[in-house]
């Protein structure tokens, strides 16, 4: 990346509750009235660091959306902007 650039929308570490079922029930201590959507990312499969990722669109308890993800490979949590 250019010195001086930031990069746009970058995915923020966070922390995720889980049901029993591993779908989120809470983000950063807000709790998930409904999950809308999830998805799957497999891609670079055949680089040294492929990407994996298991993405949750959320409708958080005080009425704002979220789109949260999973790096199936580190078994982190980031929030995405879109």
């Amino acid at each position: 990346m250019t010195p001086g650039l930031r990069r746009l929308y970058a995915p923020r570490s966070i922390e995720v509750e889980l049901g029993p079922d591993g779908t989120p029930t809470a983000v950063e201590g807000e709790g998930v009235e409904t999950v809308r959507e999830r998805w799957s990312v497999d891609d670079r499969w055949w680089e040294r660091a492929p990407l994996r990722r298991r993405y949750f669109e959320l409708a958080m308890a005080g009425g704002r959306s979220l789109v949260v993800f999973r790096d199936l490979v580190s078994g982190r949590w980031y929030r995405q902007r879109a």
